[in-house]
């Protein structure tokens, strides 16, 4: 039986690896060369934690002090990228059911992250602020996609499309009131994660957007 730690690693693990491949996926739509691929999935997978880590003051940032975390999303990356490259003509063909496989990857990312940031928060001390703990999930889930949208030159997909954040927040709260009930940290983190992931992925499928003005 896993104790939470050794849960909650793999769930960083798993997370890790889900961003990695969907910011390498979109590296290569971009026809970045081997290094983009790398630095964008690098960014997709761990930009966000990083700045969660800076605004609660948390240095160095654990992608610098752990660095198996950056070596396991260059990995996905290199992988990635030489499957696309050995398969170049079919990769090409499958553009559509590549986009369906990166959603899902995104989504499993997003959930992760959400909760894991949630749960940082809650360990460093702010365990009684809600609006930090759910911000500070929001931003691990959404700020590496953020980051590399902007590299990349795009509107950061968080602010246009398909709910987003939205489902980063809601998988965060879900943790925070779930751990405050008096639920394992196991449950709890786990409930987290398949709020985000199944909100996401209904957003995909009737394709439902926030409110625009115009």
């Amino acid at each position: 039986m896993l104790t939470f730690d050794q849960f909650f690693l793999v769930g960083e693990w798993i997370g890790t690896a889900a961003f990695a491949i969907s910011g390498a996926m979109i590296a290569i739509d971009k026809r970045t060369d081997i290094f983009g691929v790398i630095l964008l999935a690098v960014f997709t997978a761990l930009g966000g934690g990083t700045v969660r880590d800076i605004l609660i003051g948390y240095f160095p940032p654990r992608m610098f002090s752990n660095g198996r975390y950056v070596l396991l999303a260059a990995f996905c990356a290199v992988v990635v990228f030489v499957i696309a490259r050995i398969f170049k003509e079919r990769y090409i063909r499958m553009e559509k059911e590549i986009e369906h496989i990166n959603c899902v990857f995104d989504a499993i990312g997003l959930g992760v992250f959400a909760v894991s940031g949630a749960s940082i928060g809650m360990e460093a001390g702010f365990a009684d602020n809600l609006l930090l703990v759910v911000s500070l999930g929001t931003v691990t889930g959404i700020g590496g996609g953020m980051l590399r949208d902007i590299m990349i030159q795009e509107m950061p997909f968080v602010l246009k499309k398909h709910i987003y954040a939205v489902a980063a927040m809601a998988g965060a709260l879900t943790f925070y009131l779930l751990t405050n009930a008096g639920m394992t940290s196991t449950v709890s983190y786990s409930a987290g994660w398949l709020v985000t992931f199944v909100l996401r992925m209904l957003a995909i499928h009737y394709k439902w957007n926030l409110p625009r003005a115009i």
